[in-house]
């Protein structure tokens, strides 16, 4: 008996995961499929996706763990004549109370790898403790190692007042559910659909001096009038000086094993030798020898229009490039669908 206990902790230990959490359309589902595609096939985990959501029963994958099997949206709206946001509030309390439910789930899986797929509503993540106190007996009483990886649309760095509102968003997801954090900004390849950037990529992804941004405001008219509200907002996300973003095409292999080498840091997985050769083979370069800044200005070359912030293209131009011929000969990740 106390040898199968013993092999149970140990199973139960090895286990480590993402919780992928962001509005909705920000691409969580296709995060899950586009990263669990590039885990199995180059990296050889064993990947367990999980949907935690009650209302997506439309999903890119098929998932090994299912919420709907315990609790659906619709069904909890129709019986106890709530609205989205309250039968949603309502089926992560049942999940919740039924928490056995899914653990049992989980431990029939030894050795894996999670990505849990978890619905869009922000009240979930900053205001409400359904969520928090699941992960919480997960990663303390089960002894799950995760990481929160938090997904937005980078196009909002285009809108200081948005970027501000998604800075707030952000810092107040990662004091309220207590993991380690990732945030992300996604869909990297549209980043200046809606407009350009005013500043250097860099000055988004590393959260500079916030003080520039909220100067940026004073030329609309409709936004100036909140001047001082919106600088209090940067003061307060400066203060605890905790976000900062990675950025995300999940179409890009590059990019989407740059962000998994961010998360295994984030909830302290370890691989193997064989897996850390892969990787570094993945990147076409040696491990350790990636430089930040000039991982900064390809990116920043890749998915804007001019190096210095500015564009001549216009507004709802992408600024993407088409690939060179090494581009094309490289094997990458194929994925048919852009949440």
């Amino acid at each position: 008996i106390e040898t199968e206990a013993s092999q149970l902790e140990i199973d139960i230990g090895a286990m480590f995961g993402q919780v992928v959490i962001g509005p909705p359309g920000s691409g969580k589902s296709t995060y899950c499929a586009g990263m669990a595609e590039l885990l199995q096939r180059h990296l050889k985990r064993q990947v367990v996706l999980v949907n935690l959501d009650p209302a997506n029963d439309q999903l890119p994958y098929k998932p090994d763990i299912d919420l709907t099997e315990l609790v659906r949206l619709d069904e909890a709206m129709e019986r106890l004549d709530l609205g989205p946001n309250g039968g949603l509030l309502f089926c992560m309390d049942f999940l919740l109370k039924n928490a056995d439910w899914l653990v049992g789930r989980l431990k029939q899986f030894s050795n894996a790898y999670f990505l849990f797929d978890m619905p869009g509503q922000v009240e979930l993540y900053t205001n409400d403790q359904s969520v928090q106190q699941l992960l919480d007996h997960l990663t303390n009483k089960c002894d799950y190692r995760l990481a929160c990886v938090h997904l937005v649309d980078s196009h909002y760095c285009t809108d200081a007042g948005k970027f501000v509102a998604v800075l707030l968003t952000s810092l107040s997801a990662m004091l309220n559910l207590q993991l380690p954090h990732v945030n992300v900004l996604s869909k990297a390849d549209l980043i200046e659909q809606y407009g350009q950037l005013p500043f250097h990529i860099d000055y988004f992804t590393d959260v500079l001096d916030l003080s520039y941004l909220v100067q940026s405001l004073e030329g609309d008219p409709v936004l100036q009038k909140y001047h001082k509200f919106t600088s209090a907002l940067a003061e307060l996300v400066e203060s605890h000086s905790l976000v900062s973003f990675s950025l995300l095409d999940i179409q890009d292999r590059e990019s989407v094993l740059r962000l998994l080498r961010s998360v295994d840091q984030a909830n302290g997985y370890v691989f193997g030798d064989a897996e850390e050769r892969s990787i570094a083979a993945l990147l076409s370069c040696a491990v350790g020898a990636d430089f930040e800044y000039a991982k900064i200005q390809s990116v920043h070359e890749k998915y804007t229009a001019a190096s210095g912030g500015g564009s001549e293209a216009g507004p709802g131009a992408s600024g993407t490039a088409g690939p060179s011929e090494e581009e094309e000969e490289e094997e990458d990740i194929q994925i048919d669908f852009l949440a």
